[in-house]
């Protein structure tokens, strides 16, 4: 057995994991994910209480594990998932807050492209800026389901921000460039899947909408929520059986 398992992190093996995880930020939504979706879901991993399961869900095997808050702690588990543990898709489900003004509380926001204000891609060394990019294979899988389903839903791109509370309230400026909605994971994500040949896909959920004020009730959360992961699983089973 390899000393990067368990990682300092992640106490588990690749064959503790599917090839396919959901990850969302609130461990205890990783939990509720497994009790409420998942076929005898058991728990592989529970360090720093950053709480990771795999199951079934309708015969496929999948796993679902918390990202925590943010581009530093996202970009500790996606990696050590993509690299460590031989996961190929890691589909990220959470809330985001809508800058744009064509998207509506509620709505599914596909992200296929992750603009930021974070200076994760420098340690790529590379000539030029980076453009943090989605996996088109998951990004078309997960939008034909969505429209089958008739999910209210939009394509397009994040602002992946290191920045919760923005002291210069810049963030609306994104809007001007066609961004849809701002979170703070997604960018990490994508960097970290591109570095490693991986896939990665960011599906949210909009819990609020910054230019209106509007918020989301926490009953119309949870309806929602369920929509965004019940897409993300359906896009691990059709992953499946291609």
């Amino acid at each position: 057995m390899s000393s990067l398992y368990p990682t300092a992190h992640i106490a588990a093996t690749p064959d503790d994991f599917a090839k396919t995880v959901l990850m969302p930020g609130d461990p205890l939504r990783a939990k509720y994910i497994a009790e409420s979706f998942f076929e005898s879901p058991r728990l592989v991993n529970n360090i720093r209480g950053v709480q990771g399961y795999t199951g079934t869900y309708k015969g496929t095997a999948v796993s679902v594990m918390a990202s925590g808050m943010g581009i530093p702690s996202i970009g500790i588990y996606s990696y050590e998932l993509f690299n460590f543990f031989d996961v190929d898709n890691i589909i990220r489900v959470g809330s985001a807050g809508a800058i744009s003004e064509n998207v509506k509380i509620r709505d599914v926001v596909l992200g296929m492209g992750s603009c930021t204000d974070s200076n994760y891609a420098s340690q790529f060394c590379l000539p030029g800026t980076f453009a943090p990019l989605c996996s088109f294979k998951l990004l078309e899988t997960a939008a034909n389901i969505a429209r089958a389903k008739k999910y209210p839903f939009h394509v397009g791109s994040l602002l992946s921000s290191d920045r919760f509370y923005d002291d210069s309230n810049s963030t609306l400026d994104w809007a001007k460039m066609g961004v849809l909605a701002v979170e703070m994971e997604s960018a990490a994500l994508y960097m970290n899947a591109a570095r490693s040949g991986k896939n990665a896909l960011t599906i949210c959920t909009i819990s609020n909408h910054i230019v209106t004020g509007a918020e989301t009730t926490a009953e119309e959360r949870q309806t929602s929520f369920n929509d965004m992961i019940e897409l993300a699983l359906e896009t691990a089973v059709q992953l499946d059986r291609e």
